[in-house]
């Protein structure tokens, strides 16, 4: 699975492609196959996205889970201040990163 993530324009906010826009939550997220990086510059250039790059992840009970752990901490936020972190909507996210 493929799935396309960046960051939001205004708020910097880490975004995931939902299928008609973008989300918070990485569990919401989409395939996006072989057009991700098409969408991708579509996105930016229409200046929804900043950076938006095409990241593999897996199929969980809980949904969607990026493969990569750099991927898994930004979905869920800053690991030095736990206060800050999203609260997605898997109670058990925390233990993606290990």
């Amino acid at each position: 699975m493929k799935i396309l993530t960046g960051n939001d324009l205004g708020t910097g906010d880490v975004i995931w492609w939902a299928g008609d826009g973008w989300t918070r939550q990485v569990s919401e997220s989409v395939d996006v196959g072989d057009r991700g990086d098409e969408l991708a510059r579509a996105e930016e250039a229409a200046l929804r996205v900043v950076a938006p790059y095409v990241i593999d992840a897996t199929v969980t009970d809980e949904g969607v889970r990026p493969a990569h752990i750099k991927d898994r901490i930004r979905a869920l936020g800053p690991t030095v201040r736990p206060d800050l972190t999203l609260k997605p909507n898997d109670a058990d996210a925390g233990n993606w990163v290990i």
